[in-house]
C-alpha cells in the first residue's frame, strides 16, 4: 500500500473517533458536571436534613475505644438554628441540655458539637478514668465524620480514633427510660445481695465454657479469664441499656456474634441468646470458680511478702468490690483524712503480722499510720486464711505502746477479720503482678499490688 494511502486511512479514523465523542454523553462528563465543592455542599444539606428528620432525635451508644472502655448512651435532639439538646448515661446527671451544633465542610462532612455539653465528657482530658489515661480522658470526640446512611441509620466515624458511631432514631420512651441505664449499672456492679463471685459462660449449643468475670464500674469495662488454664481472655466494653447490657467487641461463639444481654432479676444474670442453642452469660457463683494455692504465699517460711492497696493504682481496678469501695469511703470521711494504702505485711523480721493502714493529705503525702496485729491460721482443704485479731498500735517500733482501736477503721477492718477466712488468690491482665482478698462470706473484696 503506498504511503500516501496509509496516511489517508489514518485520517479517516481519527476523523470517526473525534465524532464519536463529540456525540457521546459519557459518565466521566457527568461528573464534571458536579464540582467537588458543590457535592460537599449537597452532603451538607443532607446531613443537616437528616438530623433535623427524626421527630425524637437520634440515640447513640458511644463506645470510644472498646479496647479498655465501655459505651456511654446519648441522646441527641436537633433542632433549626443550629441549636442540639442532648442527654447521657455519663454519670447520675441525665437531664437534658441544650447546646450549638454545626455541620462543617473539611475532607468529608462532619456534625461537630462546638458549644458544650454531655459529649464534651468523653474528651475532657482532665476527667479519666485511670492512670493510665491521664491526660487522655475517654478517648471521645466531640465531632463525627459522615459516612452516609445504613437502614435509617446515620453512620459517623469518630474524628479521633476513627471508631465507628450509629446513631438509630430515638423514641419519646428513650428519652424517659436514660435514667434505667443508671440502675442497670447497679446491677452490673454486683449487688450486695447476690454472691461476690460472677463468671462469663458460653455456650455453642453443645459444650459449655466458663471464664472468671471481672469488670470495672470506672471503665465500665470487662475481663474474662477461661478457667480451663488455657490462657483465654475475653474482654469488652460494656454499655448500659434500660433491659440489660450491650457490650463491643462482640462475643463470638461459634460463628454468631452476641452483643445484646437481657437482665434476668430473678438470678440476677445477663444472657445473650443466638440460635441453635447458643448464648452467653453472666451468672453470680457461690465460690470462686478456681481455688489455689496462692494463699501458701501468706504462710511462715515464705518470706517476708506485703501486699496492698493504693489509692492512685489499685483503687481503679474493677475486680474491688463495692462493698470494699464503700467501706474505704466512709472510713475516710470518718476520719477526716484519705487513705492512700491498705497494707498487709506477712512474716516480718520479728515474726508479726499487721495491716498497715496510712492515711494521707490531698497530696497524697502521709500524715498519720494505724497499725492492727493479726495472727494467721490457713484452711488446705478450703484453700483460705484466717487471721486472729491483735493489737492495734500507731507504730511498730520496739516497745510502741498499744492503742485503743479507732473506729473510723473498724468497720473497714473487720472484713480482713472474718473468722471465717479470706480467699487469697493471683490476679491477671492488670498491668501488674497483684492479688485480691475476697471474704468467704460477704460481697467484700480488694485488689493488691504485690511487692514481691
Amino acid at each position: 500500500m503506498k504511503l500516501k494511502n496509509i496516511f489517508r486511512y489514518l485520517m479517516m479514523a481519527l476523523l470517526v473517533v473525534h465524532l464519536s465523542a463529540c456525540n457521546s454523553d459519557t459518565d466521566a462528563e457527568q461528573k464534571f458536571d458536579v464540582t467537588p465543592t458543590e457535592r460537599l455542599n449537597a452532603q451538607k444539606k443532607e446531613l443537616n436534613d437528616l438530623l433535623l428528620s427524626s421527630e425524637q432525635g437520634w440515640k447513640a451508644v458511644y463506645f470510644t475505644d472498646d479496647t479498655q472502655l465501655g459505651g456511654f448512651t446519648h441522646l441527641f435532639k436537633f433542632l433549626p438554628g443550629k441549636k442540639v439538646e442532648m442527654a447521657s448515661d455519663f454519670d447520675d446527671d441525665t437531664e437534658k441540655y441544650t447546646s450549638d451544633y454545626d455541620v462543617v465542610l473539611g475532607s468529608t462532612v462532619s456534625v461537630l458539637f462546638n458549644t458544650f455539653n454531655r459529649i464534651h465528657l468523653l474528651s475532657d482530658s482532665d476527667n479519666y478514668p485511670t492512670a493510665a489515661l491521664r491526660g487522655k480522658g475517654y478517648l471521645g470526640d466531640f465531632q463525627f465524620l459522615y459516612y452516609g446512611q445504613e437502614n435509617g441509620d446515620i453512620i459517623f466515624k469518630s474524628n479521633r480514633l476513627v471508631r465507628e458511631v450509629r446513631f438509630v432514631k430515638a423514641t419519646a420512651q428513650d428519652w424517659v427510660d436514660l435514667e434505667k441505664n443508671l440502675e442497670m449499672e447497679e446491677k452490673v456492679i454486683g449487688e450486695d445481695t447476690r454472691p461476690l463471685f460472677r463468671f462469663l459462660e458460653t455456650n455453642d449449643g453443645t459444650t459449655a465454657k466458663k471464664y472468671d468475670f471481672s469488670f470495672s464500674s470506672v471503665t465500665r469495662f470487662s475481663n474474662s479469664e477461661a478457667i480451663d488454664n488455657s490462657g483465654e481472655v475475653i474482654s469488652m466494653g460494656i454499655g448500659y441499656t434500660p433491659t440489660g447490657i450491650v457490650v463491643s467487641p462482640a462475643i463470638e461463639v461459634k460463628g454468631q456474634k452476641l452483643t445484646n444481654f437481657l437482665y434476668n432479676d430473678a438470678d440476677g444474670s445477663f444472657t445473650a441468646t443466638g440460635t441453635a442453642g447458643v448464648s452467653a452469660s453472666i451468672k453470680y457463683s457461690n465460690a470462686p470458680l478456681v481455688l489455689t494455692d496462692d494463699y501458701k504465699l501468706l504462710l511462715p517460711g515464705s518470706g517476708n511478702n506485703v501486699y496492698g492497696y493504693i489509692y492512685n493504682l489499685t483503687k481503679f481496678e474493677g475486680a474491688n468490690s463495692a462493698l470494699f469501695l464503700s467501706l474505704l469511703g466512709n472510713s475516710e470521711q470518718a476520719a477526716g483524712a484519705m487513705l492512700t494504702r491498705v497494707q498487709l505485711w506477712f512474716n516480718n523480721a520479728d515474726g508479726t503480722n499487721y495491716i498497715e493502714y496510712r492515711f494521707g493529705d490531698a497530696t497524697g503525702a502521709t500524715i498519720a499510720r494505724r497499725y492492727h496485729y493479726f495472727t494467721l491460721t490457713a484452711n488446705a482443704t478450703n484453700k483460705t486464711v484466717t487471721f486472729t485479731p491483735g493489737v492495734w498500735k500507731s507504730s511498730t517500733a520496739v516497745g510502741a505502746p498499744a492503742i485503743a482501736t479507732p473506729s473510723f477503721l473498724k468497720n473497714l477492718d473487720d472484713q480482713f477479720m472474718n473468722p471465717q477466712g479470706l480467699y487469697f488468690a493471683e490476679i491477671s491482665g492488670l498491668g501488674y503482678k497483684a492479688y485480691t482478698f475476697t471474704s468467704t462470706t460477704t460481697p467484700f473484696r480488694m485488689v493488691a499490688y504485690s511487692f514481691q
